[in-house]
C-alpha cells in the first residue's frame, strides 16, 4: 500500500514498450470474447463510446480518455503508483477522480498479478464511469468515505460496500445474472467462475448484509450480491448520505477483511 500525496505522477506515453503494448492487445481481446454474454449491456456500451481511444490497439492515452470522461460525467483519472491509502482514495473518489496505475503486467503474469495493475485500472473500471448513476454512486461512496474517516466502523463497511459492488457486483440480466463489477471484468478466471465453479453464491443486493460481510482480497471469490439495476445502486448509496445510521452505528460483524 502506496502513501499517496497529490504527488502530480503522469503516464508518459514514450515509456511503453511494443512488449507492453502486445501485452495490451492480448488481454483486452482475451476479455472481449470472454465477456460476451456475461458482462452487464452497460458495460459494452460504455466501452463503445470510450473505442477510440480504448481499445485493443495500443495502450490508452489517459489524457484522451480524460476528454470523453469530463464530457459525460465530471470524471478524470489520477494516476497513482499502486494501491494507495484509505483516506486519499476516498477523498479522490469524491472529487472524481479515479485512481489508475500506468504499469502494465509482464505476459508471465496474463492470469494473475497479486496488486492490480493499469489493465484492471482502466479496463474493468474506467468505463462504466460514463454511466451517470454508476458515476455519482461511486462519488458518493468517495464523500461517506470522507466524511466518517474517523469512523472505523464506518470505513470498513464502505470498503465492504465498494469490494461487493464496484469490485466484485453482479446484477439482473433479461435471463440471468451479470457482470459489473471490475475485479471481475478484468479478470479472465474470475469471469469464468462465476457461472461455471460450484459452490458459488449469488445473494439478492441487501446493503446491510453487505456491511456485515467480510472479504478476502487475495483469493478468489465466492460470495457475490446481485443489483436489480444501477437505478437501485445509486438511490441505495444516495440513501446512505441522507439517512447514514445504518452505516455509522450498530454491531459489526468483524473479520479478516
Amino acid at each position: 500500500m502506496h502513501d499517496f500525496k497529490e504527488k502530480n505522477m503522469i503516464q508518459e506515453m514514450s515509456k511503453y514498450t511494443n512488449e507492453d503494448h502486445e501485452i495490451w492487445g492480448i488481454l483486452f481481446d482475451r476479455q472481449i470474447i470472454n465477456l460476451k454474454g456475461k458482462v452487464c449491456r452497460a458495460y459494452f456500451d460504455s466501452l463503445e463510446i470510450l473505442s477510440e481511444t480504448l481499445n485493443n490497439k495500443v495502450i490508452p492515452d489517459f489524457k484522451n480518455i480524460d476528454k470523453v470522461l469530463l464530457d459525460r460525467t465530471g470524471w478524470s483519472i489520477e494516476v497513482v503508483p499502486g494501491l494507495i491509502e484509505v483516506e486519499p482514495f476516498f477523498t479522490l473518489l469524491a472529487a472524481k477522480r479515479f485512481c489508475s496505475s500506468t504499469w502494465i503486467r509482464k505476459r508471465s503474469q496474463l492470469d494473475y498479478l497479486e496488486e492490480p495493475d493499469m489493465f484492471h485500472d482502466t479496463f474493468g473500471h474506467i468505463p462504466l464511469l460514463v454511466h451517470p448513476q454508476y458515476a455519482e454512486a461511486m462519488r458518493l461512496i468517495g464523500e461517506l468515505g470522507v466524511k466518517y474517516i474517523d469512523n472505523p466502523d464506518a470505513i470498513i463497511r464502505l470498503k465492504r460496500l465498494y469490494w461487493f459492488t464496484i469490485e466484485f457486483g453482479l446484477i439482473k440480466g433479461a435471463d440471468k445474472v451479470e457482470i459489473y463489477g471490475a475485479g471481475i471484468i478484468s479478470s479472465s478466471g474470475e469471469t469464468k467462475h462465476i457461472y461455471e465453479s460450484e459452490g458459488v453464491e449469488v445473494i439478492p443486493f441487501d446493503i446491510k448484509t453487505i456491511f456485515n460481510t467480510p472479504f478476502n482480497n487475495d483469493e478468489i471469490q465466492w460470495k457475490y450480491f446481485e443489483l436489480e439495476s444501477m437505478d437501485q445502486f445509486y438511490r441505495e448509496v444516495a440513501k446512505l448520505v441522507e439517512e447514514p445510521n445504518v452505516l455509522i452505528e450498530g454491531e459489526l460483524v468483524l473479520a479478516s477483511s
